[in-house]
């Protein structure tokens, strides 16, 4: 079940007026979809995030505007970089019997038996896409990392697999390995400084018995 949302519509879709909205608390957006074209609406952030909180990052959300209410998903969130606002969101409208792709975060899970000997996580896939039904969309994908040693690595085709839902990735997209532990090459400051101390004690030897 999903969670409501009021929406807006906005007609002015100047940026003087997005800059209005957006220091009102609003957030600008859009929503659209196979059957509905595109229409500007903005919508409370406080609300929105709490929204997301409550459905998850591709949860069904009951967006009610000024035409009726459409069951979307927050299909792209833009965020400003430097201060962390939504600076805008596309809605889509989606049919509840067909299947659509989304992208789905990946989550490690354990701690990897190799990092006891110094090993290090190299992830390099955050985020994993996903065929299925609207209401069958994980919120997350997990993955056990627990019995990875130093050299071991996970791709697409170690993922759990499942009946709602199929991966889009190609099976052989790595995700993720345990490097070995990176090891100092520069001397030590203090073994420098004894080498350096042994050499000018034969120099000062050598000298003596010349």
């Amino acid at each position: 079940m999903g969670t409501m949302l009021k929406a807006s519509s906005r007609d002015d879709l100047r940026g003087s007026s997005l800059r209005s909205l957006r220091k009102e608390g609003n957030v600008p957006a859009i929503v659209y979809g196979k059957d509905l074209p595109s229409k500007p609406v903005f919508v409370d952030e406080v609300d929105f995030i709490k929204t997301v909180k409550t459905t998850g990052k591709n949860g069904i959300i009951f967006l009610a505007t000024d035409e009726g209410t459409h069951q979307v998903i927050a299909n792209d969130v833009q965020m400003d970089s430097l201060k962390g606002d939504i600076i805008h969101v596309d809605f889509f409208k989606v049919d509840m019997k067909s299947e659509m792709d989304a992208n789905v975060p990946l989550q490690l899970v354990g701690e990897a038996a190799g990092l006891k000997d110094g090993g290090i996580i190299q992830q390099t896939l955050h985020e994993i896409s996903v065929r299925s039904l609207p209401n069958d969309i994980p919120e997350a994908i997990e993955v056990d990392i627990s019995h990875l040693m130093i050299g071991d690595s996970l791709q697409v085709r170690d993922l759990p697999k499942s009946d709602k839902y199929e991966i889009n990735n190609e099976p052989e997209e790595g995700i993720m390995s345990i490097l070995p532990p990176v090891l100092n090459n520069e001397p030590d400051e203090q073994q420098e400084e004894a080498d350096k101390e042994e050499v000018q004690a034969e120099a000062e030897n050598t000298a003596q018995e010349e």
